[in-house]
């Protein structure tokens, strides 16, 4: 069966591999949420399916279950009341031990074609993880699907391919010759064997559980590695929903189920520091806050691991010849999902004697107006308006807008809004603030959320190197810059490739800063601060295997 599922999805791997190469657009999963493309009653049935989740236990196979643990609670107001298994670690992580010679031994084929059948189970579920998504993260519906479920799925795909490639690219085996003059020749029999580094360990983020999660999930599982998933405490059923579909395949592929296994916990009794400090996890991949990520960085001295953690992210606008069009791309980029986006931009830099435009030269002022009255239309219709902002997913987000308004002089306000659907729902709109470039304390730490600084420059020059000096100490995901010279251009550049950030262009249509495509966009450099690793790039899955060889005289 294991072997059918490679011949099966072989077709797939072999172009998630060309993908990667190429970095064209290409993706076996459809975004659109449609059942036209998915089945006339997959969106029915997946709401079904997440509501026959709500205040029920959550069943997973694995040793050393004490319990049952979860109090997750949907941004959009209501209690989700699933509980979820209590898990001893010093019962599960020797069982995960005892499984691994078994998924090892499988070789990289069989793993590979586990994995493309997970992934292809997981997008047929698309719709149920969506609302997982939507109402632990607090994602809108549509963004939820994408982000959630089918671009999560790209990125998990993009991580196999690159552990394929990496794996396979020596031979299992080889007839070595050494000529020897007129001596007869030295002849070997070598054999190559990948061996994985051990138990791995994958750290869910409260926003993308399921996007930042399945690049580490899928390369540590498909180089041998076990993987314990801890998911964040309030973002737990679309992990659990993702480790339940791996266990379905890998029992039914005969192997442990719990090679694939989930720890959770509570905000009051957190176990993320002791599980990651056990010797047994010899991976580690997170995504969230700079001091947590630090903190593995500093004491995991066992584990190979992976962080991705907060940044600053800037825009240099220096000059446009398409003002309306740059204020609604940024009005989108702003508004998305109310920031919490580790690729939303914070920082623009704009002269504060202004920049030239298709309509004249502006003013300082004039710019930050029309930036917020981009904003102001952009979310004037409050049915689009709830679907792109989503919901806030952390009480203390909303409370950090608030806060944020002593930082500088509020151009826009900040706004709660109405959901059609959920009355209780945690909705805020951007708050934008004008700040000048001496005020440094304001603008040189992230403020995670939709809370935007417009940043008032002696010159595009002074923008440029502010940026690059902010990326360089604090870090950053994306950057971006609006000009019509090219001489800026050339700058913005090489101060990229300075500070190791991934630079966009005036960007005007229907791409934008904070978002990537898997198989051609990289998610983060590994270059600055912001992480230490990029998704996805070879350096991001070889270093989760090693290779062991044996050899004999041939006979």
């Amino acid at each position: 069966m294991t072997q059918s599922y490679f011949d099966k999805h072989r077709e797939t791997l072999e172009r998630a591999v060309e993908a990667s190469r190429t970095r064209e657009f290409w993706s076996p999963y459809p975004e659109a949420p449609s059942g036209k493309i998915y089945g006339e009653d997959a969106p029915a049935d997946g709401e079904t399916a997440f509501k026959a989740r709500l205040n029920q236990p959550f069943s997973l196979e694995m040793p050393g279950i004490t319990g049952e643990i979860g109090a997750e609670r949907s941004p959009y107001g209501f209690d989700l009341g699933i509980r979820y298994p209590k898990v001893d670690s010093e019962q599960l992580l020797p069982a995960m031990e005892k499984s691994l010679k078994a998924w090892r031994d499988a070789g990289a084929e069989e793993r590979a074609g586990i994995c493309l059948e997970i992934l292809d189970r997981l997008n047929k579920r698309s719709f149920e993880l969506a609302h997982a998504v939507m109402h632990t993260t607090g994602q809108a519906f549509p963004m939820a699907f994408q982000a959630g479920g089918t671009h999560a799925q790209d990125r998990g795909l993009e991580a196999v391919a690159y552990a394929y490639e990496a794996m396979t690219r020596h031979p299992g085996q080889t007839h070595w010759t050494k000529p020897q003059g007129k001596r007869d020749p030295l002849e070997m029999d070598k054999t190559f064997y990948v061996i994985p580094r051990g138990l791995a360990m994958m750290i869910g983020v409260s926003t993308f559980p399921t996007w930042n999660g399945y690049p580490g999930l899928f390369a540590s599982l498909a180089t041998g590695n076990p993987v314990v998933v801890k998911p964040h405490p309030q973002t737990i059923l679309p992990l659990a929903i993702t480790v339940e579909i791996c266990q379905e395949v890998l029992k039914e592929a005969g192997f442990d189920p719990w090679i694939v296994s989930m720890v959770a916990d509570t905000a009051e009794a957190p176990v993320t520091k002791e599980l990651a400090l056990d010797q047994r996890i010899q991976v580690i991949d997170f995504t969230g806050s700079s001091a947590f990520g630090e903190w593995l960085e500093r004491n995991c001295h066992q584990a190979q691991v992976y962080t991705e953690k907060a940044g600053v992210n800037g825009i240099v606008i220096d000059s446009t010849d398409n003002l309306k069009a740059m204020c609604q791309n940024l009005a989108f980029s702003l508004s998305l999902y109310s920031g919490q986006m580790c690729t939303t931009p914070q920082n623009l830099f704009i002269p504060r004697n202004g920049i030239d435009t298709d309509q004249g030269h502006l003013s300082f002022d004039e710019v930050a107006q029309a930036l917020a009255d981009g904003v102001t239309k952009f979310l004037s219709d409050n049915d689009r308006a709830t679907a792109v902002l989503g919901a806030i997913q952390a009480p203390v987000t909303a409370e950090r807008i608030e806060e944020s308004k002593r930082l500088g002089r509020v151009v826009l306000d900040s706004e709660a809004r109405e959901h059609p659907q959920f009355d209780g729902a945690r909705i805020r709109t951007p708050l934008m603030l004008a700040v000048d470039a001496t005020d440094e304390d304001a603008y040189q730490r992230e403020l995670f959320g939709p809370i935007s600084l417009l940043i008032a420059t002696n010159d595009t020059g002074d923008s440029i190197e502010r940026a690059r000096q902010l990326a360089r100490s604090k870090g950053a995901m994306t950057w971006a810059v609006y000009s019509t010279s090219e001489q800026v251009m050339a700058d913005m550049r090489e101060a990229a490739l300075d500070a190791g950030v991934s630079l966009s262009e005036n960007l005007l249509g229907g791409v934008f800063v904070n978002q990537t495509a898997a198989f051609s966009d990289y998610h983060g450099t590994g270059a600055n601060p912001a992480a230490n690793a990029a998704l996805c790039d070879a350096a991001f899955v070889a270093n989760r295997f090693r290779v062991v060889q044996t050899r004999r005289h041939a006979a």
